[in-house]
């Protein structure tokens, strides 16, 4: 189970959600256009990956911009991934470093905490 926590704005909110694979959204029902300017330290249109299971004093790890794979490396234990890209872009965790063995569609806007052990790449999508 992740222990996954839903932000309001640049806040986070009191609540914590325990939930397997969730993703929780920044704002309600705020849609991907409205993702635009940066949030905990991720600029708009970048996927932003953090140390650990939080927005880390708004530092994250890596910033990905482009479309394509991404790899990562040594990246152990529960790590936090933003995806605040617009235009309906999508994030994706891959368990190879080519981006062909994925997991779920991360939507524009949200966040989750996983365990990156077994991850060896991000792949963004349109």
């Amino acid at each position: 189970m992740r222990r996954v926590r839903s932000t309001i704005g640049r806040t986070i909110a009191a609540a914590a959600v325990l939930a397997t694979g969730s993703v929780l959204s920044l704002g309600g029902g705020a849609t991907a256009a409205e993702a635009a300017g940066t949030i905990h330290g991720c600029p708009s249109g970048a996927v932003c990956l953090y140390p650990n299971g939080s927005w880390a004093n708004d530092k994250p790890t890596y910033k990905f911009y482009s479309y394509g794979v991404h790899k990562i490396y040594n990246q152990i234990g529960t790590k936090r991934i933003f995806n605040n890209q617009t235009g309906g872009a999508t994030a994706r965790n891959c368990y190879d470093a080519n981006g062909t063995n994925c997991g779920g569609h991360q939507r524009a806007g949200t966040y989750a905490d996983y365990d990156y052990t077994p991850y060896n790449s991000v792949r963004l999508v349109k």
